[in-house]
């Protein structure tokens, strides 16, 4: 029989109340240390990047996890896209936009874990089980976590903004043609560009410590919040190389995804996401 795709907004509304009564319970625990055990790390190779890239590319494609971002993200991105046409103000933080979604990446695809967690395990995962993260113990810590990086994501726009007004402003763009070729043909745009890229480069070496594998952990086992983000810190202390070779693919794919006007990130996103949970297999014992 063909799979079919249901509808989001129709399955939420079934399962409402449920889910107010675990997310109670998860607000209650989300600092829990009931498993006091830390969990170990292993030292990963780059072996293990193409292998999660491979089994995330597999889950992709069984999971039409594309579908789900078409239907979630692609209204915001949409969205977006309105604001920054209306406004010359918001057109220098559309690059940083993109960037940024680096820092709250692992945050939205917390419920491509689940379904990869799902397939892993012998089901057969539908898109609507992402959604199931919602009812997960660990969603109280999750949801910090996630405070977290938006925190994190905003700082970081106003510090490029920061950098904007400080090299090509502060009056905003006249055109989107003249802010590209100021920021490609003036000493003032380079410097933004250098400045710019170094300072994202130290936000996304924060939030690539404290979540490589924070929120799959969260997900696969009763761990506490900073548990969770000690693990990761280790995963990255104990392969340094590795580690930061997958920060720097996800960022420069999502780079590359953005640029068809960003039809890239329907695919790019779900894939990297799918990816992140089999990386997390190889990373914790």
């Amino acid at each position: 029989m063909a799979k079919t795709i249901g509808n989001p907004l129709s399955w939420l509304f079934q399962h409402a109340e449920t889910t107010s009564h675990h997310i109670s319970a998860s607000v209650e625990q989300m600092g829990s240390e009931e498993a006091r055990a830390m969990p170990q790390v292993r030292r990963l190779e780059m072996s293990d990047l193409k292998y999660a890239l491979k089994a995330g590319v597999d889950d992709f494609a069984a999971c039409r996890s594309d579908a789900m971002f078409l239907v979630l993200f692609y209204p915001l991105i949409g969205l977006v896209m309105v604001v920054m046409g209306f406004s010359m103000n918001l057109l220098p933080l559309l690059v940083p936009m993109i960037m940024g979604f680096a820092l709250i990446g692992p945050l939205a695809a917390v419920g491509l874990y689940e379904m990869s967690s799902r397939r892993e395990a012998g089901f057969e995962p539908k898109w609507m089980d992402a959604f199931d993260v919602i009812r997960s113990p660990s969603f109280g810590a999750i949801l910090m976590l996630g405070v977290y990086l938006a925190a994190l994501f905003f700082v970081w726009l106003v510090c490029a903004n920061s950098v904007f007004a400080w090299t090509l402003g502060p009056e905003p763009p006249v055109s989107l043609s003249a802010f590209v070729s100021d920021t490609f043909t003036t000493t003032a745009g380079w410097i933004m560009i250098i400045v710019g890229s170094g300072l994202g480069a130290v936000f996304a070496l924060a939030a690539l410590a404290i979540s490589v594998v924070s929120f799959p952990l969260l997900l696969d086992r009763h761990v506490g919040l900073p548990i969770a983000v000690i693990t990761s810190v280790k995963v990255l202390r104990a392969s340094p190389v590795v580690t930061l070779a997958w920060g720097a693919l996800i960022g420069t794919s999502l780079v590359v995804a953005a640029i068809p006007f960003l039809l890239g990130l329907v695919v790019v996103v779900p894939i990297f996401g799918h990816a992140t949970w089999h990386l997390y297999r190889r990373a914790v014992e």
